[in-house]
């Protein structure tokens, strides 16, 4: 069985939810990191924590653990 994914105005057909996560999920733009669960967003650019957020000169992003 297959499902599909909308997104961003493309549909992606997948058999399972790993393909869907490693094709699908953001990346981060510091490190590089497959973003799978809590990711910040700051205008428009993906990071995976405040930390690296924090590292390319964004500000206002804190962890909460």
């Amino acid at each position: 069985m297959t499902f599909e994914v909308h997104a961003q105005g493309a549909v992606h057909v997948f058999d399972c939810f790993s393909c869907a996560i490693h094709r699908m999920a953001p990346i981060c733009e510091h490190c590089r990191v497959q973003i799978i669960g809590q990711g910040v967003e700051v205008d428009g650019h993906w990071y995976c924590g405040a930390h690296c957020s924090r590292a390319e000169g964004r500000v206002g992003i804190v962890d909460n653990v």
